[in-house]
């Protein structure tokens, strides 16, 4: 039976790596696949891992209906054996409700990959309705680690290279930018909590004591 299945974790898990070997794999046995994306790093209509792959893909605008795209798509010849969602957390509820009906109405594996929560540790909405509506959510594998190597649960943004828990919800930015650019990290749940980003850690490490200790 065709799914919906959510693969979900932290920005550095692997998930947009797992898509292209998704699409790969399933190329090399003759399948054709529909890859969606929004908002990916590599720029509008573009699915592209950390490790430097990309591939083309259809970027997914506010008012697009997924089901209806692919529909047009299969009336007018085209072929369709699944379909691949990258960024998924960028999408609206009702479109995440429109993947389900691929699932059940064009009998259609669905295969979304996203981060479940924001920098503020709150739900993407389109995350939240793929986590009531999924067959089957499956955890990445690809362990991601905070900076102390613990398992890194939390993405943090910054600004400057300060950790900032307010803002827009959805600002697209990357590890790799300046310092004084917006920029994210992903941290465990106890440095999230204290706003101690690697930067952080090695500011205080750094820092000499403030109250030197005169023994006797």
């Amino acid at each position: 039976m065709p799914e919906l299945v959510f693969f979900s974790g932290t920005m550095d898990c692997g998930k947009s790596t797992l898509a292209l070997q998704i699409t790969h794999n399933r190329s090399a046995r003759g399948l054709q696949g529909v890859i969606f994306t929004r908002q990916d790093r590599a720029g509008e209509g573009k699915l592209s891992s950390r490790l430097g792959l990309v591939t083309e893909a259809v970027e997914v605008t506010d008012a697009m209906d997924l089901y209806a795209y692919l529909v047009g798509e299969l009336s007018q010849g085209g072929r369709a054996d699944y379909v691949i969602v990258d960024e998924a957390q960028f999408l609206a509820p009702e479109q995440i409700d429109q993947l389900a009906r691929i699932v059940d109405d064009l009998d259609m594996d669905v295969f979304a990959f996203g981060i479940t929560t924001d920098f503020r540790t709150k739900l993407f909405p389109g995350s939240q309705r793929l986590i009531e509506l999924a067959d089957r959510i499956e955890q990445l594998q690809v362990e991601a680690l905070c900076w102390c190597g613990a398992r890194a649960t939390h993405n943090a943004r910054t600004v400057g290279g300060v950790m900032v828990v307010e803002g827009e919800q959805v600002v697209v930015g990357d590890v790799n930018r300046p310092s004084e650019e917006i920029g994210y990290e992903v941290l465990c749940r106890r440095h999230h909590r204290r706003h101690m980003t690697s930067a952080a850690a090695h500011a205080a490490a750094l820092s000499p004591d403030v109250l030197p200790v005169n023994r006797p």
